[in-house]
């Protein structure tokens, strides 16, 4: 009889919508606790979705598990994983859920925009002092919007942007044709910054994409526009932002930010015109249901010998 190949979960088996395959072995672990059984012997983890504890979690785990055959994690992002690829048994396979959750990131990336612009950050100061101070903020509606990236998120964002009447501008790391339109390549961005009044950044962060809006491509922005990031703050240079946004050049509302989590008494949380969520881009109520149907999915594939989807094979070329 074949051995049965362990699998821990940071969700219990009652919580999953279907049965799983019953091949394998599975355990509960929140990624805090004890080991639920030996890690040496443990095939196919999922990596507890506990953001700030990443890298203490793999840490622990990946000097014990010996025999991984798939670190399974729940993020599209995987940039965090890099210190940890020699950790790695031979032959094992690092997978994404990108995708999965990429409808609340580009919800959230609007929401950051539209509040942004009809100044919603200035009117709750006003309302935590009880003042009724009325002013004028742009509409989205005849505005151009550089959206920058467009895998699962960026596309979303652009399709969900179109309604609100302003002039949708694509851009990805190659220039391509797509049913949507035209997509810019990344070698147009200096071009096509001085004409946006917003730029919604959503692309990975890679050794292309670190410092892409750094102080140069910053002050290409146009008086006033704003600069939505809900893909990596190590994409911004962070203390050009604070320039350009203490002279009151620019305007931003960040969900992630460098450094992470934003220490208290950073310029960024005081300065007018900027508005911080705490990395939450996809934590809705959506986020457990579509993390465990993505789970049931790729544990299936796993146990029947299928390819298993968002393999990242340049990580395992990395070492």
């Amino acid at each position: 009889m074949r051995e049965s190949r362990a699998v821990w979960l940071p969700y219990r088996s009652g919580e999953f919508p279907g049965p799983l395959p019953d091949s394998l072995s599975y355990h509960f672990w929140d990624g805090l606790s004890a080991f639920p059984s030996d890690p040496r012997d443990v095939r196919f983890v999922v990596v507890p979705p506990v953001p700030a504890k990443q890298h203490e979690i793999l840490d622990r785990l990946l000097h014990r598990a010996e025999r991984l055959e798939v670190l399974q994690v729940l993020s599209s992002g995987h940039d965090y994983l890099a210190p940890f690829l020699g950790l790695l048994p031979s032959g094992s396979r690092v997978a994404t859920a990108n995708g999965v959750h990429g409808e609340a990131t580009a919800e959230l990336a609007v929401t950051l925009l539209l509040a942004s612009e009809r100044g919603l950050d200035d009117f709750s100061r006003r309302h935590a002092l009880g003042e009724w101070r009325p002013r004028v903020f742009p509409t989205l509606s005849g505005k151009e919007v550089l959206v920058v990236g467009q895998g699962a998120v960026g596309k979303a964002v652009a399709a969900r942007l179109a309604p609100f009447g302003c002039r949708v501008v694509r851009l990805a790391r190659t220039a391509r044709e797509t049913a949507d339109g035209h997509v810019h390549g990344f070698a147009e961005l200096p071009a096509l910054l001085p004409s946006a009044d917003a730029v919604v950044l959503c692309a990975p962060l890679t050794d292309e994409t670190r410092d892409l809006m750094d102080a140069s491509r910053l002050a290409l922005m146009k008086q006033g526009a704003v600069l939505v990031n809900v893909a990596r703050g190590e994409i911004v240079d962070t203390q050009a932002l604070v320039r350009e946004a203490g002279r009151g050049r620019l305007r931003a509302a960040l969900d992630v930010t460098a450094p992470e989590p934003l220490p208290s008494g950073h310029p960024l949380w005081y300065l007018p015109g900027i508005l911080i969520t705490p990395h939450v881009g996809a934590f809705t109520d959506a986020f457990t249901p579509a993390s465990l149907a993505f789970i049931t999915q790729q544990l299936q594939r796993y146990a029947h010998g299928e390819p298993l989807v968002n393999v990242l094979p340049q990580l395992a070329a990395a070492r």
